[in-house]
């Protein structure tokens, strides 16, 4: 099996169904709501949480089992229940439909597969075998999470600030890459890893040549004083 990996956007404005109420059904709502998904649940039964989630308002509950017509409007539909004769009749809807459908651990009957997905703030990593070991790409999701820390989020919000400005320089797209790639070559996810997000700041400033910090005011959390970068381009 070959996949072709992509990122779903605008799941907020797409009605998301999912098919069970189980401790599964529960992962996987968690995951749309992570991506601020409309999210409506199909089941006769729930977990406490997934209770939780409906008398919140977070996602919609209709409280019975899949009948033949459930699946209008969805965009996407994942299936928990582990029923082979309703599984049947879902995905040929889905496939009458043309719905973007996921039968958990049933890649033979879905359309995608999500994979494992480590997630710091913006940043969303997703690991897939091909279902050839989904046991593997679990040990690498947990490798990633040790390796990209929360350092990570707080570095994609300081860029996103930066886009702005940096668009909006007199420079021309090589010169904004190269600003880019000084700003990532950098110290600053040492710094940001290390809690000091006041000198990350100044680093920025120093790479980019604004409001330059005075000589050996900017130093790593070893002690070494930063060197300073040749002004960027205006």
């Amino acid at each position: 099996m070959h996949v072709y990996p992509i990122f779903l956007t605008e799941l907020a404005a797409r009605r998301c169904l999912v098919i069970g109420g189980s401790d599964e059904a529960e992962r996987k709502v968690q995951g749309l709501l992570d991506c601020e998904a409309s999210v409506t649940v199909l089941s006769a039964g729930l977990t406490a949480q997934l209770h939780d989630w409906v008398g919140n308002g977070m996602i919609t509950w209709i409280p019975r089992a899949y009948e033949p017509g459930d699946l209008q409007g969805a965009f996407l539909v994942i299936v928990t229940d582990r029923n082979s004769h309703i599984t049947e009749r879902i995905c040929q809807e889905a496939h009458e439909l043309g719905t973007l459908l996921n039968v958990a651990d049933d890649p033979a009957h879905s359309i995608f597969v999500a994979g494992s997905v480590v997630r710091q703030g913006p940043l969303t990593i997703a690991i897939s075998t091909s279902g050839c070991a989904p046991a593997l790409a679990v040990r690498l999701r947990q490798q990633f999470e040790r390796d990209f820390g929360p350092e990570y989020a707080v570095l994609l919000g300081l860029l996103r600030e930066l886009r702005a400005s940096l668009a909006g320089r007199d420079a021309n797209a090589q010169e904004r890459r190269a600003l880019w790639y000084r700003l990532l070559d950098s110290d600053l996810l040492e710094l940001l890893r290390a809690g000091h997000h006041d000198l990350a700041r100044q680093l920025i400033a120093l790479l980019l040549g604004d409001n330059i910090p005075e000589a050996g005011e900017l130093t790593r959390p070893d002690g070494h004083d930063i060197p300073a970068a040749p002004r960027a381009a205006r």
